[in-house]
C-alpha cells in the first residue's frame, strides 16, 4: 500500500476542493483503489460538481440540518460547535475511489471535496491510501 498525508487549507465553513492533490498522488499509479480519509472528529469528504454553486447549497443545507446553537451538549469552541462534531456522520470522514491508470475514475462533474464547518480550526489534513488491483 502506497500512502502519504496531505494538507488542507480548509475555508473554516464550507468546501475545500482536494482533487489536484489526489490526482497527483495517484499518478503512474496504475490500476487499484484509492481510500480518501480525514482524520478529524469534525471534517468529512465526498464527491461533488464545483463552481455551480453547490458549495454553498451544501453548506446552507448542513446548517439546517445542524443548526448553529447552544443546544448540544458537546460544547467548546465557538458557540454551536456542538454541530460540528455530528458533521461526519452526515459527511463521510471517508471515500473510496477506483482508479484506472494512475486516475481516479471520476466523472463528468465530480471533484473530491473536504467539507468542514468548524471556523476553529482552519488547516486539515488527508490521508491518502492507494493500493494496487
Amino acid at each position: 500500500m502506497e500512502t502519504t498525508e496531505i494538507d488542507v487549507d480548509s475555508p473554516g465553513r464550507g468546501v475545500a476542493d482536494i482533487t489536484e492533490a489526489v490526482l497527483s498522488f495517484c499518478a503512474g499509479m496504475g490500476d487499484g483503489l484509492l481510500t480518501v480519509f480525514a482524520p478529524h472528529a469534525t471534517a468529512g469528504v465526498g464527491l461533488m460538481e464545483l463552481g455551480s454553486g453547490s458549495e454553498a447549497d451544501l453548506v446552507d443545507t448542513l446548517d439546517r440540518l445542524l443548526p448553529r446553537s447552544e443546544r448540544y451538549h458537546h460544547q467548546h469552541g465557538s458557540p454551536g460547535h456542538g454541530a460540528d462534531h455530528l458533521l461526519p456522520l452526515l459527511v463521510s470522514p471517508s471515500i473510496v475511489l477506483p482508479v484506472v491508470g494512475g486516475r481516479p475514475a471520476l466523472g463528468t462533474w465530480q471533484s473530491i471535496v473536504m467539507v468542514d464547518l468548524n471556523a476553529d480550526n482552519r488547516r486539515r489534513r488527508a490521508r491518502l491510501s492507494f493500493i494496487a488491483g
